[in-house]
């Protein structure tokens, strides 16, 4: 199983990205147009959270049938166990391109906990970290599998479908400013702040082979409440 149904939020990151896809997707297009990489891209149809979706989230393989996509070449039970990541948001553009999102309203979300995973699945996920670490060549004594566990694995979820299937998959990380509710920050400065902590945990570095393809987007909640009805 892997489509789970959520309430209406009503606060934090899953009240404003449910309301940020629903009501004013235009915020988030444009950012991503705005960084560059996807500026060709005309249309992106959001597949999820959406109201007549139950605002349901995806996991597992069924987010890769929402997306309509194959792992042709190294299919997703090899590289991770069933209870992978769950995404905050997925879309797919005219052109092809695929947009997992994870999003996050104040700093303390950046932390996770690590892998609750059995034994036999840590196996996998282990191995697979190091697999992407190894690309990405990152010293082995990084451990991916603690505090900042979440970040890493959507980082390696965006290798699995861009580097080992060849597909044109963008990872985005969506982080909201001005939440006063949840004391979250109010410029892109305290997230980068932030983000310098946990690339230097990880042993990730300004540039390297996955950069690219990273996206982070940030959107005052301000903007949210003057495009919608709450």
């Amino acid at each position: 199983m892997g489509r789970f149904p959520q309430p209406k939020g009503t606060k934090g990151s899953l009240k404003w990205t449910q309301l940020l896809i629903n009501k004013c997707p235009e915020l988030i297009n444009n950012r991503l147009r705005d960084l560059g990489r996807v500026s060709h891209i005309s249309e992106i149809t959001w597949l999820s959270p959406i109201e007549k979706d139950d605002f349901a989230e995806y996991r597992n393989g069924a987010f890769l049938e929402l997306l309509g996509i194959d792992l042709t070449k190294r299919p997703l039970a090899t590289f991770w166990p069933s209870r992978g990541p769950q995404w905050d948001a997925l879309g797919r553009a005219e052109t092809g391109e695929i947009f997992l999102v994870e999003s996050k309203a104040h700093i303390k979300e950046l932390l996770s906990t690590g892998s609750q995973a059995s034994r036999k699945s840590m196996i996998l996920i282990e191995r697979s970290l190091k697999e992407v670490q190894s690309f990405l060549r990152i010293n082995p004594t990084a451990d991916w599998s603690k505090v900042f566990y979440q970040y890493a694995n959507r980082i390696s979820h965006l290798y699995l479908l861009r580097e080992l299937n060849n597909l044109p998959a963008f990872l985005v990380f969506q982080y909201f400013l001005g939440d006063r509710e949840m004391a979250g920050p109010s410029t892109v400065k305290e997230w980068k702040s932030a983000l310098e902590l946990v690339n230097g945990v990880l042993g990730l570095r300004d540039s390297h082979k996955l950069s690219e393809y990273i996206l982070e987007v940030f959107i005052d909640v301000q903007k949210i409440e003057n495009a919608t009805v709450i």
